[in-house]
């Protein structure tokens, strides 16, 4: 018999992990308190935007074995019930909010059927399975509940739920791990490394993974830091030591930063739960991280001003990019329009493109300047930053962009750009890492 799955919350995580179960063949409902979340993916539309999920989300649906509903009691004859809601950051401090998990195992535990299995994917403050487990064994003791983590990055979520780099499930017992195997069977035939681990390890596994990223971004932009004291190049430095395999390449882009709603939020409550267990030293070191993500926002304005004037009240400054990386119109954290905020702050007369993110952008910060086209943006422009790494933006014939700015210059955040074109093309340019020579 085919297992039967629910997803409780359907934003960007079980959005993906409802749609991609149901290509594996499992029916799924989806379920959400949210009318309006429920009403757009009930018509095949993703309230946010992720390459490729819409058209699987359309696929899926067609086939009937994907549904989507406000009824909690549509789950009840679910095997298997995958809680992927919200985990943000509390609002006084740097802790995880757990309203929503909490809220999410009340409200099924007292009507899914006996022998169901409860999976947590959200990412929580180790121990908080535990604390899970036991409130849902006190309700219904011919239950159990285990964690499986997920690992998605924007732009990629629907390629990272279908072919995983790996699994990690944190169970108590065989048959937990059993049904487990029995979702991921698919996965598991491909030779997807598979983690068995009990709860507390399952959940220090993503946070510790994003802690790591973190601190790899943060160490790349110190040394953009140094480089930019020192005359050196941090992308040539980059370059050299990613070849030694014990370091890679990946996440040594020197730039503005990390942002977004996972890393930011994750770290600090990886800290904040840290603090709660007496271990806070050994956590020491990711204030700094922190620190040195923030700073490479101010040393990006701290550039604007070095390259064009101290004071900044008139000048017309383009803005390439809004979200917080590509492939995505995820606005949260992201250091692109922090800058572009604290410049207009500043006098700046500030225009923001981006190819998906306009809309959430300026929802968020109604008072910036918008714009639907690359060139629009830039016209007249006294410094245009490239703050997003999208595609569109290195493919810009800078040859062409030349002839509509007011003044040729600029900065590249995220050392993404061809200099030597650009600079063959005329402009001034300029990049956080890196000599102006």
């Amino acid at each position: 018999m085919t297992l039967k799955i629910s997803v409780i919350g359907t934003g960007y995580l079980g959005a993906t992990h409802a749609a991609c179960m149901s290509s594996l063949g499992f029916e799924v409902i989806g379920i959400d308190i949210d009318a309006a979340k429920i009403a757009s993916l009930s018509s095949g539309t993703i309230p946010f935007y992720e390459p490729g999920l819409q058209e699987l989300l359309q696929s899926e649906l067609k086939t009937g074995r994907l549904s989507f509903s406000t009824d909690f009691t549509a789950i009840k004859d679910c095997d298997v019930h995958f809680i992927c809601v919200g985990t943000p950051q509390v609002k006084d401090g740097l802790a995880a909010d757990l309203t929503y998990v909490f809220a999410s195992l009340a409200a099924i535990a007292p009507i899914i059927k006996d022998g169901s299995l409860v999976v947590g994917k959200s990412t929580v403050p180790v121990g908080t399975a535990a604390k899970l487990r036991e409130q849902l064994l006190a309700i219904n003791t011919n239950t159990d509940l285990a964690w499986n983590p997920e690992f998605l990055r924007e732009g990629f979520a629907v390629e990272d739920t279908l072919h995983p780099t790996r699994l990690v499930v944190g169970v108590t017992n065989t048959r937990a791990e059993e049904i487990l195997r029995e979702v991921y069977a698919n996965n598991l035939a491909a030779q997807t490394p598979w983690i068995s681990a009990d709860l507390p390890t399952s959940e220090l596994v993503k946070v510790s993974a994003n802690a790591f990223l973190a601190t790899k971004i943060s160490f790349i932009n110190a040394m953009a830091e140094i480089c930019e004291a020192a005359g050196g190049d941090v992308t040539v430095l980059a370059k050299a030591i990613g070849y030694d395999p014990r370091i890679g390449h990946r996440f040594l882009q020197a730039g503005i930063g990390f942002g977004g709603g996972c890393l930011p939020k994750d770290i600090r409550a990886f800290m904040a739960r840290s603090e709660e267990l007496g271990a806070e030293q050994a956590l020491e070191f990711l204030r700094e991280i922190d620190s040195i993500n923030t700073r490479a926002r101010t040393r990006m304005i701290d550039l604007v001003r070095a390259d064009l004037s101290a004071d900044l009240v008139g000048k017309k400054i383009a803005v390439l990019g809004a979200a917080f990386k590509p492939d995505s119109d995820d606005v949260r954290d992201s250091p692109a329009l922090d800058i572009a905020v604290q410049i207009q702050a500043a006098g700046a007369l500030v225009t923001v493109h981006d190819p998906k993110a306009i809309a959430n952008a300026r929802n968020r910060f109604p008072a910036l300047g918008f714009s639907e086209s690359i060139e629009e943006c830039v016209a007249g422009a006294d410094l245009v930053l490239h703050l997003t790494e999208w595609k569109v933006y290195r493919e810009i014939d800078p040859a062409e962009l030349i002839k509509l700015v007011a003044q040729p210059k600029v900065i590249d955040g995220r050392n993404a750009l061809d200099r030597d074109k650009w600079r063959a093309a005329g402009w001034d340019f300029r990049a956080l890492g890196r000599s102006n020579a």
